[in-house]
């Protein structure tokens, strides 16, 4: 019976109130903003990757996960690392044909212009 509590008193500290999963190739990506105990909210970033081992009736699939923890004292800061790091693999690398793509397609929703050189990354909490 006290185990129980103890597991409740533990997913009560992680109350997710919103969440994204963002599916691209083998790799999915979670975005979970939750709530600890003092009603203070976070961003949890998941990285969950499928594996598959072995080959036909043998293969196994598991799922290799990494999560951050991203805390709104630190929003500003990380977005404008981010951002620059975005920033910098589109003037080294260029776009991804996708994302060339994407902008070439009539928006569903209106959006901001955006410049070739420009990327706007937007996250309210």
């Amino acid at each position: 019976m006290e185990e129980f509590k103890k597991k409740s008193a533990a997913e009560g500290d992680k109350e997710i109130v919103f969440s994204k999963a963002i599916k691209a190739g083998k790799r999915i990506y979670y975005l979970d903003v939750k709530k600890n105990r003092k009603d203070e909210m976070f961003l949890a970033i998941t990285e969950s990757k499928k594996i598959i081992s072995g080959e036909g009736d043998d293969s196994q699939v598991s799922f290799e996960k990494h999560k951050i923890f991203l805390y709104k004292e630190d929003f500003e800061k990380f977005m404008g690392g981010l951002q620059q790091a975005i920033q910098f693999i589109a003037d080294e690398q260029g776009l991804p044909e996708s994302r060339l793509e994407e902008k070439e397609a009539p928006a569903e929703e209106p959006t901001e212009s955006l410049s070739e050189s420009e990327i706007k990354i937007d996250i309210d909490f």
